[in-house]
């Protein structure tokens, strides 16, 4: 359980990072454009958590790993596997 509040964390600061910059070029507030879209990016993995548990009152590890699968990774970081390729 730790786990998935550790990475629903990290979904948070991922998500929000990614448009601190589209915020200020439009005139948005730093701290609004970054807590709107952290709260949207944890929406949308609550919602797959949600309805995995939903089918039958219980969440697997594949279905876990599932619900973070869409997660946009796109910021990648220098010296790991994604990067080197």
């Amino acid at each position: 359980m730790i786990d998935v509040v550790k990475r629903i964390f990290a979904v948070f600061i991922a998500t929000a990072l990614s448009v601190i910059g589209a915020g200020a070029i439009v005139g948005v507030n730093f701290w609004l454009s970054a807590a709107m879209a952290g709260i949207g990016g944890v929406a949308t993995v609550l919602e797959r958590l949600a309805r995995a548990y939903v089918e039958d009152g219980k969440l697997t590890k594949n279905e876990i790993n599932a619900a973070f699968n869409n997660v946009d990774t796109e910021a990648i970081v220098p010296d790991t596997p994604k990067a080197k390729k």
